[in-house]
């Protein structure tokens, strides 16, 4: 994913504009819950931003001094809203979720990166299949911009949505979602822990039972699945899914936070040793030595390099690199395929050095 990467002491454009990003107008913030909002941003004067069904805008923004960034799925479809728009649920303690929900506002300004992503589809009329959406609080956000694309474009396609939540206050985009169920081509099952009086739907937490009364009369072959929520959620839908028979190759998840990534980070601390890496970038190679309580895309920053990065956790593989020589410890591998590991492709920003010869060239 090489396209509209960040890139620390960037180029600035007359308009002071950073290299690689997009200042886009909010044209409007739409309050979804108590806790969550929807974004949507004016297209820019020159030009359209195009994007697919499930991918995500990295916004940077200014807080206590410091440029922030965070990744944030596109909740608006291509083919269905005339605006771009994220969804960005607060976190506790975050800094960029709760300022984006308190702060912004119409007529704002944002620096962005044009959309990336893997999470995604190709939409066509031919298509006959079936789409099983599982998502959990926020991470409805990439799966309805799925859902609303494979209705607009799909005539044949089916779509099951089956999206949990704590309790029925807590459903982002609930009256889109209650919109979408005029379509017969599309359904809903809401599975809340916390069930309000006559509730009709799933109690409790998605489980294999569930899947299986859901999936009971579905042709798994047609089966294509999404799924993007809490890592215990996904790990549930994938085993779930494995055992009824859906090849693994239409199985897709999207993870926004690695759950592993601070317990990891701590472990890593103890165990290291501060040690000199070499970095290759553009035919030019860089020492410098990294610290036990720093990822080498960290200290690489620090050195001034120009490194391509975008959400710092292992899991867009923006900085992605190859190690050359000597061995690295990563706090989270998500990002990267079986292969990728295979052939040595490590991700910097979760990386630390294991030996005194390592070698990682970007690119």
């Amino acid at each position: 994913m090489a396209f509209g990467l960040f890139k620390k002491k960037k180029k600035e454009t007359k308009e002071n504009i950073p290299s690689g990003f997009l200042k886009l107008k909010v044209n409007k913030v739409v309050k979804e819950t108590a806790d969550a909002v929807s974004i949507h941003f004016e297209q820019p004067e020159d030009g359209k931003i195009f994007y697919k069904a499930g991918q995500y805008f990295t916004i940077m923004v200014n807080i206590n001094g410091k440029d922030e960034r965070r990744s944030y799925s596109l909740c608006s479809s291509p083919y269905t809203d005339e605006l771009p728009a994220v969804g960005v649920k607060r976190v506790e303690g975050g800094l960029v979720s709760n300022y984006l929900n308190s702060e912004v506002k119409a007529g704002d300004e944002l620096l962005v990166v044009p959309p990336m992503g893997n999470f995604t589809t190709e939409f066509t009329t031919a298509n006959d299949r079936h789409l099983v959406l599982f998502g959990g609080g926020s991470g409805i956000t990439p799966l309805i911009s799925i859902a609303k694309s494979a209705l607009s474009q799909e005539p044949n396609t089916k779509v099951t949505l089956v999206y949990a939540n704590r309790d029925e206050d807590s459903i982002i985009f609930k009256s889109e979602i209650e919109s979408l169920s005029a379509n017969e081509q599309f359904e809903v099952k809401h599975v809340l822990e916390s069930i309000p009086a006559g509730w009709n739907g799933f109690s409790g937490r998605i489980s294999q039972p569930l899947i299986e009364q859901v999936l009971a009369s579905v042709d798994v072959t047609k089966i294509e699945c999404f799924t993007c929520g809490p890592a215990p959620m996904m790990d549930v839908v994938l085993d779930s899914l494995a055992v009824l028979g859906v090849d693994s190759s239409r199985v897709h998840k999207e993870s926004f936070v690695s759950t592993k990534l601070e317990e990891n980070k701590k472990e890593s601390a103890e165990e290291l040793v501060a040690r000199e890496v070499t970095v290759v970038l553009d035919d030019e190679e860089y020492k410098f030595t990294v610290n036990p309580d720093e990822s080498i895309l960290e200290k690489g920053l620090d050195e001034g390099l120009n490194l391509p990065f975008s959400c710092q956790s292992g899991l867009c593989t923006s900085c992605r690199g190859k190690c050359l020589s000597g061995k690295v410890k990563m706090d989270e591998s998500e990002g990267l395929t079986e292969a990728e590991l295979e052939e040595g492709f490590v991700l910097p920003c979760v990386a630390h050095p294991l030996t005194d010869d390592v070698k990682i060239e970007i690119g």
